[in-house]
């Protein structure tokens, strides 16, 4: 389990397709801090390092994974959010991410949304599939790329979310552009309950 909150910018340094899968390397100073068998979410896949050099780790990809995420899209040198799995004594600073990401969005629209202090604020916005849509409530929650993150307004098709500069500057958020493919998981609370009415009704 995850909470959004990205622990480092890291880079791809190799995605090689195997078959229906891949295997990615990726670049970073939490390498250190893993073991073969650990997950770790990489924009918000968690994934399952099957190999860790001194400053690299190695993840296999599912096609599944690669079905419903952009990480088959990532090129050498592509930055890439990193965070660690939750421990039982960590601060929840964020909310529950599982890093089973529902599906892609698009960015629909990047705007800056005036400075706080001397530092660039934007409001992005998204288009997600319409099956989707129904998680999603304004001030609940949504992970974007594995960004926890407040969702700001509702848009036909979409949403918005605010991005202070602190996200902007920690994260792969801070380049992204209209077009772009970002991965997004829903609240796990909202669909719990959605199925749990299902099987009441």
């Amino acid at each position: 389990m995850f909470t959004g909150l990205i622990a480092e910018l890291a880079s791809v340094t190799a995605l090689r397709r195997n078959g229906a899968g891949a295997t990615l390397a990726i670049r970073s100073r939490l390498a250190g801090q893993l073991e073969e068998g650990d997950s770790i979410a990489v924009n918000g896949v968690c994934l399952t390092a099957s190999g860790v050099e001194a400053d690299v780790f190695h993840a296999e990809i599912m096609a599944e994974t690669l079905s419903r995420s952009s990480l088959g899209d990532l090129k050498p040198g592509a930055k890439v959010n990193l965070e660690l799995p939750l421990r039982s004594s960590d601060r929840l600073g964020g909310h529950i991410v599982q890093g089973h990401v529902d599906g892609t969005g698009t960015v629909s629209a990047v705007r800056e949304d005036g400075p706080i202090g001397d530092r660039p604020a934007r409001i992005l916005e998204v288009e997600i599939d319409e099956q989707l849509e129904r998680y999603l409530v304004e001030k609940g929650s949504v992970a974007l790329d594995g960004v926890s993150l407040t969702v700001s307004a509702l848009r036909e098709h979409g949403f918005a979310v605010s991005l202070i500069p602190e996200t902007l500057e920690r994260t792969t958020l801070g380049g992204v552009r209209e077009g772009d493919l970002l991965n997004i998981e829903v609240d796990i609370l909202a669909k719990q309950v959605e199925r749990l009415l299902e099987a009441r009704a």
